[in-house]
C-alpha cells in the first residue's frame, strides 16, 4: 500500500510538472520580452503541438485555409514549394500535391478544447462558471502580483495557495452566484496546496495517465496569470531556487472544479468521466491538423526562395576604401533598414551587426533609483553590476530621488479614496495645457541625460581585457578599424503605451540599449585595456575612438553620447558623422512611413512617437523572417525590407567556432523567441495575443487587462500585428541562414540538443550559405543536410539528394 501512494505521489508530481513545463513565461510590463509561446513543445513537431494546443486551449496552430489558399492562386506558394513541404512532412501526408490541394479547399474542423468542469457546470446551469472564475482569480491575482500600482498591498510573506484560500474564504460572490458552500469548501481543504491538490484528483476520478492533460487545461484556462507566475518560476530557476506559485495556481484552479462537480454532480458527472477518458487517450494529430502544418511549411519554403533570391542577386561592388566610420548594430530587424541608409550616404562608411547587449551582461542601476535593471538576454544571469554616474554626480542622484518620491506621493494624492474627488474640482482645469499640448503631439518622448555609466565595483585589468578581447572577436572586429567606431544600442520612444519596453532590445532584456553601448565604448577606449589587446594581436589604432550611441527605432533619430569622452582630435569626425546620420535619417523615415498607416511622409514618423492617441507608432519586429550570420558583404546592397536579424560573422576567424556556437545558441534562440511570438500573436491571438490596445487598463503595473478585469493578457497587441485591415507579420517560422561549415554547424547542434529540437522539429530554418552567399544546403534534421531547392538547385534535385 505504502508503494502505491508513493507511485501515486510521483505521478502527481511528474504531471504538475508537465503541465508547467507547457506554460510559457511572460515577462513584466516594466522589462518585457518576447517569448515563444511554444516553449515547453519545442520537442515536437507542428502538426502534435497542434493536436495538443487544441485539446488544451482550443487553439489553432496555423492560418485559416483562405489564407494559404489565396496565395497559392496568386503564385506565392508554387506547387514546388508545396511538393518540398509534403516530402518533408513526418507522420500522415496526402499521396500527392493534387491531393493536399484537394484537402486544403474544405474548410478545417474548428479547433476544440476538452471541456473544463466549468464548461460543464455552465452548459448544465445557463451561469458562465469559467468567466466568473476569470474574474474571481483576476481580482484576487491582481492584488498578489501586484508592483506599487495598489493603494492598498495585498499581504506578503504566504504562498499564493495560502493567501488565495485566506481571500476565498470570505468572499461570498461563488455563494451569490449558485455555487453554495464555496466559502466553507475551501476553509476546510488541506492547508498546503500538495496536498489540497492530491484530494482534488482522489474526488475528480482523475487516472494517472489523464493528470497532465487536465492540469495543462486548467492552467491554459488562466491565461496570462498562469504565464505570469511561470515567469516567477523562470527566475528563480535562473538563480538557482525555485517558485511554486503556478503550481499554487493549479490548485486553485482546480480548486473551483471539484467545488462545481460536487454542486452539478447528477447533471454532468457522466460528461465529465468522458472528459477525464479524452485527457487520457493518447495524442495523435489529425489529418486535417497534418494538412495545416504541410501547408504553413509550404509558406516558409516560399519565403525561403524570396530571401535566396534577394541573397543572389548581382550587385555591383565599388571598390573598397578605407573606412572612415565603422558603426554596430543591434541585430534588431529594425537596424537593417537603417544601417541599409546609412552605407548609401558614403562610400567610406562600414556598418556591423552584433546582439545589443554588446556582450556586457549587466545588471544597472539608473540615476536615483535602486532598482536592478538587468540588461541583458533573459537566458543568462548577470556578470557585472553597474550604475549611471559616479561621485561627482551624487547631488544630481539625491535630487532625482526626491523629485521621484514627490511624484509617487502626488500621484497618490490624485489617486487616493478621499481626495480624488476634491483633486479634480479643485486642480482639473490646470491639465488644460497639458491636455492640448498632448492632443496635439507637441510634447517630447526620450530622456537620454543619465551620467556615463560605470562597473560598480570596479573590474581588474585581466577581466577588462578578457572581456574587451572576446566581444571584439565575437564581432569579427579585429582588424582594419576605423578611426571612429560608434556603437549603437537601440530603443523606441512612445507615449501613453504599457507595452513601450517590448519596443526597446530584447537582446538588454527589454530594455534599451544605450547602457551597454556607453560601458562597450568605455571599455576599449582604456588604454591598459589596449595595451592587453596588443599583445593578444588586436591591433586597436592610437587615433581610433569608440563612441556610444542610441538608435531610436520610433523616429531613426540618433543620439550620440560624445560627451562621455572628450577628444579635441575627433571634433571633426563627430561633426561630419552627425551629417551622415542625419542624412541616413531622412531615407530611413521615408522608407518606413510608406509602411506604417497615415504616415504620409517622413516628417509624420517623429509626431508619432509624440501621439498619445496612436496605436501603431512603429512596426516594431514585425514582418521578421530571416536571421542571416555572414560577413556584411554577403547582404550589403540588398534590401531585405526590414525583415531579417543581421549578425556579422566570419567562420575564417573563428578559431574552435566558439563564436558559431554563441551566435545559435544566445542570439539565434533570442531570434526564434521574437519570430514565435509575432508567429502566436497571429495565429492564436485569443490565447498568445495581448488584444486590443483601445480597452487596455494597466493592472498591477505588471500586465494589462482588457477592461475592468478577468484574465491577464499575454503576447503582441492585435495592433501590433494588424493594420486594422489584413495582418502585417506573415506568420512564417525564422528562416536562419549562417555562412559556415556544415559539419561545424552540426557540431554545435549535436552539443546542444534543445536547441538542435527547435531545428529538428521546424521551429526554425537552418540553411548554410556557400562562398557566395547563396542558399546551398538546408538542414534535414537529425544531423543532416541536403541541397536547398531554395538557394542553387532546384526542388527536384533537393528531393532526389534527400
Amino acid at each position: 500500500m505504502t508503494t502505491e501512494i508513493a507511485s501515486h505521489e510521483s505521478s502527481l508530481r511528474a504531471a504538475v510538472t508537465a503541465a508547467v513545463a507547457a506554460i510559457p513565461p511572460a515577462w513584466p510590463l516594466a522589462s518585457s520580452v518576447a517569448v515563444n509561446p511554444w516553449l515547453g513543445q519545442t520537442g515536437e513537431g507542428l502538426a502534435m503541438v497542434a493536436a495538443r494546443m487544441s485539446r488544451a486551449a482550443g487553439i489553432a496552430m496555423t492560418m485559416d485555409r483562405a489564407w494559404y489558399r489565396d496565395r497559392i492562386v496568386s503564385g506565392a506558394i508554387t506547387d514546388d514549394d508545396l511538393a518540398s513541404a509534403l516530402h518533408a512532412a513526418e507522420g500522415w501526408r496526402p499521396a500527392s500535391v493534387a491531393a493536399l490541394k484537394q484537402s486544403l479547399a474544405a474548410p478545417a474542423p474548428p479547433p476544440q478544447a476538452i471541456p473544463t468542469i466549468a464548461d460543464l457546470a455552465a452548459e448544465a446551469s445557463g451561469i458562465d462558471w469559467a468567466a466568473i472564475i476569470a474574474d474571481r482569480f483576476g481580482n484576487w491575482a491582481a492584488g498578489w502580483f501586484d508592483e506599487g500600482q495598489a493603494l492598498w498591498a495585498a499581504p506578503r510573506g504566504t504562498s499564493a495557495y495560502a493567501a488565495w484560500r485566506s481571500a476565498a474564504t470570505h468572499d461570498l460572490t461563488p455563494e451569490i452566484l449558485g455555487l453554495a458552500g464555496f466559502a466553507a469548501k475551501v476553509a476546510a481543504a488541506p492547508e498546503t496546496a500538495e496536498e489540497a491538490l492530491a484530494l482534488i484528483v482522489a474526488r475528480l476520478d482523475l487516472a494517472p495517465a489523464a493528470m497532465a492533460s487536465c492540469f495543462h487545461r486548467a492552467l491554459s484556462a488562466l491565461g496570462g496569470w498562469a504565464h505570469a507566475a511561470r515567469h516567477r518560476q523562470w527566475q528563480a530557476n535562473l538563480a538557482g531556487g525555485d517558485d511554486a506559485a503556478i503550481a499554487d495556481f493549479l490548485t486553485i484552479r482546480m480548486m473551483w472544479e471539484y467545488a462545481l462537480l460536487d454542486h452539478y454532480r447528477p447533471q454532468i458527472g457522466t460528461a465529465w468521466q468522458a472528459a477525464v477518458v479524452a485527457h487520457a487517450t493518447p495524442l495523435v494529430p489529425t489529418e486535417a491538423q497534418c494538412v495545416d502544418a504541410i501547408v504553413q511549411e509550404a509558406a516558409e519554403h516560399a519565403a525561403q526562395r524570396a530571401i535566396a533570391a534577394v541573397l543572389a542577386e548581382e550587385i555591383a561592388v565599388a571598390p573598397a576604401l578605407p573606412p572612415k566610420l565603422q558603426m554596430a548594430f543591434c541585430i534588431d530587424v529594425r537596424s537593417e533598414v537603417f544601417r541599409r541608409a546609412l552605407e548609401t550616404v558614403d562610400p567610406h562608411i562600414r556598418t556591423l551587426g552584433f546582439a545589443g547587449f554588446f556582450g556586457l551582461t549587466a545588471s544597472h542601476q539608473r540615476l536615483g533609483s535602486d532598482v536592478a535593471e538587468h540588461r541583458l538576454p533573459v537566458l543568462l544571469n548577470p556578470g557585472l553590476t553597474t550604475r549611471a554616474g559616479g561621485t561627482a554626480d551624487l547631488p544630481a542622484d539625491m535630487a532625482k530621488r526626491l523629485e521621484t518620491r514627490v511624484t509617487r506621493a502626488w500621484a497618490r494624492f490624485k489617486l487616493a479614496a478621499v481626495s480624488s474627488f476634491a483633486f479634480v474640482e479643485a486642480a482639473g482645469p490646470t491639465y488644460g495645457f497639458k491636455l492640448i499640448r498632448d492632443a496635439l503631439a507637441l510634447g517630447k518622448t526620450g530622456d537620454c541625460d543619465e551620467p556615463a555609466p560605470r562597473p560598480d565595483p570596479a573590474l581588474d585589468l585581466a577581466i577588462r581585457a578578457s572581456s574587451a578581447e572576446s566581444i571584439l572577436r565575437a564581432m569579427s572586429l579585429t582588424e582594419g578599424i576605423a578611426p571612429l567606431v560608434v556603437l549603437a544600442g537601440h530603443g523606441a520612444n512612445v507615449v501613453n503605451n504599457p507595452h513601450a519596453s517590448g519596443l526597446h532590445c530584447g537582446a538588454c532584456g527589454g530594455y534599451s540599449g544605450e547602457v551597454n553601448a556607453r560601458l562597450l565604448a568605455g571599455l576599449l577606449n582604456d588604454e591598459e585595456v589596449r595595451m592587453c589587446l596588443r599583445e593578444k594581436g588586436i591591433m586597436i589604432p592610437y587615433s581610433t575612438m569608440f563612441l556610444g550611441a542610441l538608435h531610436d527605432t520610433t523616429t531613426d533619430a540618433v543620439h550620440l553620447f560624445d560627451s562621455d569622452l572628450v577628444s579635441p582630435a575627433h571634433r571633426k569626425d563627430v561633426i561630419r558623422l552627425r551629417s551622415w546620420l542625419e542624412a541616413a535619417t531622412v531615407l530611413a523615415r521615408t522608407e518606413r512611413a510608406a509602411r506604417l498607416p497615415r504616415a504620409d511622409n517622413q516628417q509624420a514618423i517623429t509626431r508619432r512617437s509624440r501621439d498619445w492617441a496612436e496605436t501603431r507608432p512603429e512596426w516594431g519586429l514585425a514582418g521578421c523572417k530571416a536571421f542571416i550570420a555572414a560577413p556584411r558583404a554577403r547582404t550589403q546592397g540588398r534590401n531585405l525590407g526590414g525583415r531579417a536579424f543581421l549578425h556579422d560573422y566570419n567562420w575564417q576567424k573563428d578559431e574552435g567556432f566558439g563564436v558559431l556556437e554563441l551566435i545559435m545558441t544566445a542570439p539565434v534562440v533570442v531570434a526564434s523567441w521574437i519570430s514565435l511570438q509575432y508567429y502566436g500573436s497571429s495565429v492564436a491571438p485569443e490565447v498568445f495575443g495581448g488584444g486590443n490596445k483601445l480597452l487596455h487598463n494597466v493592472v498591477g503595473g505588471f500586465g494589462v487587462v482588457e477592461g475592468n478585469g478577468g484574465t491577464l493578457r499575454t503576447g503582441l497587441p492585435w495592433q501590433s500585428v494588424h493594420d486594422g485591415a489584413s495582418l502585417v507579420h506573415e506568420p512564417l517560422r525564422l528562416t536562419v541562414c549562417i555562412e559556415a561549415p556544415r559539419e561545424a554547424m552540426t557540431a554545435v547542434l549535436e552539443r546542444h540538443p534543445g536547441i538542435a529540437a527547435l531545428f529538428d522539429n521546424r521551429w526554425l530554418h537552418l540553411f548554410a550559405l556557400d562562398d557566395a552567399g547563396r542558399m546551398a544546403w538546408r538542414y534535414a534534421g537529425h544531423s543532416r543536410w541536403q541541397p536547398s531547392e531554395a538557394g542553387t538547385q532546384t526542388p527536384n534535385q533537393s528531393r532526389v539528394a534527400a
